[in-house]
């Protein structure tokens, strides 16, 4: 009697998969009213941050945890290392005046994407991705030492820390279901908690990707 193969079964399994994605189309959802409902639920016409901050707050708070935790991992890893002795940074007059304007430039963008990112397209995470581009934008510019010591000077280690910690306190009590008045659909000041947690995550993310910049230039001597 012949021996019994699963490849197969595998093989059959596989062409009436593809037969029914070919043949039997999936119901199309109302996308429309998905984004209404989400941003009469959320208060913020921006439907996507009413998804981060509000549907899936439980996820966020891991993804901002985990990044942490990455940026604590990148000290622990090349804590061990030797510095660099080289740092390799801009030294022609040209490149350091366009890569200071792009600094300014993104570090305006990241303000207003934190500041209004629940009104329009943007949010924490763009803001702070915004920001770690100007700071290092400044950092292949600038010298190690004036990057660390403006860096300790205002205490950004402390404040990144203290914006993680109120980030997960102030979602805790959203989930528990304590929010703050929506306002008016459209207002600056309006979505409740949201646009006070866009701006603790783009403080959070700035300030991280700070702290990896300084590490890498540090023990990598390059970014």
């Amino acid at each position: 009697m012949p021996k019994f193969s699963w490849k197969w079964l595998y093989v059959l399994a596989g062409i009436a998969l593809f037969v029914k994605m070919l043949l039997i189309p999936n119901p199309a959802p109302d996308l429309r009213a998905i984004v209404e409902t989400v941003v009469r639920d959320a208060g913020v016409p921006n439907a996507v941050s009413g998804i981060i901050f509000r549907n899936r707050l439980y996820d966020t708070i891991f993804e901002v945890v985990v990044f942490t935790i990455a940026i604590m991992g990148s000290k622990f890893l090349l804590s061990n290392e030797q510095p660099s002795c080289a740092i390799y940074r801009f030294t022609d007059q040209g490149s350091i005046v366009l890569a200071r304007l792009g600094a300014t430039i993104a570090a305006l963008v990241g303000i207003e994407l934190a500041i209004r990112g629940h009104l329009s397209p943007g949010g924490g995470f763009a803001a702070g991705v915004a920001g770690g581009t100007a700071i290092g934008l400044i950092a292949i510019t600038s010298s190690p030492e004036w990057m660390e010591g403006i860096y300790q000077k205002w205490h950004a280690a402390a404040w990144e820390k203290v914006s993680v910690l109120v980030f997960i306190v102030l979602s805790v009590i959203t989930l528990w279901g304590y929010e703050l008045p929506f306002g008016q659909l459209g207002d600056l000041f309006s979505g409740g908690i949201l646009p006070i947690l866009n701006i603790l995550v783009a403080v959070k993310v700035a300030l991280g990707s700070w702290a990896a910049v300084l590490i890498f230039i540090r023990y990598r001597g390059l970014l």
